[in-house]
């Protein structure tokens, strides 16, 4: 169930085929679930699973310990959609292979409506520089939960 203030999160918020868009989801109570390797590996799968079935297009991704951000082209349906699918897949993912029980998500997500004049590849670099900014990592090569399409 969604919390009293969630409602917030979807005023005004508008699913525009074509459109680039940042989404980032976080985990229940910041829980930092991919810190295991295998589980932090479902989650790509999952982005690549939206482009098969030509949702969204993706661009870059990076999985953080306790959170997901997601840069994608809209391709088809509402980011409303798209957003519940990947929650529902991934939960079932860490479930069946015994990294989970109960829920994984936290109700609701962030999105960014990347405008015009925003440079995607420096968007892109944003997102996966996440990790040397966290300081998880002293140079990127050596995170391995992350990929865009210009590499």
């Amino acid at each position: 169930m969604d919390s009293p203030a969630s409602h917030r999160l979807r005023r005004g918020r508008f699913s525009e085929p074509g459109r680039l868009y940042l989404l980032t989801s976080v985990t229940r109570n910041r829980i930092p679930y991919f810190n295991d390797f295998q589980a932090a590996r479902c989650i790509p799968t999952q982005f690549h699973q939206a482009q098969l079935e030509g949702a969204a297009r993706t661009l870059a991704w990076v999985v953080m310990p306790d959170h997901i951000h997601w840069l994608i082209e809209l391709q088809h349906g509402s980011l409303a959609c798209l957003m519940s699918r990947f929650k529902s897949r991934s939960r079932c993912a860490l479930y069946k292979m015994g990294a989970l029980q109960g829920k994984l998500w936290q109700p609701g997500y962030h999105d960014h409506a990347l405008r015009r004049e925003e440079n995607v590849r420096r968007v892109a670099r944003y997102v996966v520089a996440n990790p040397l900014r966290a300081g998880l990592v002293k140079k990127l090569g050596d995170y391995p939960h992350w990929d865009a399409v210009w590499l």
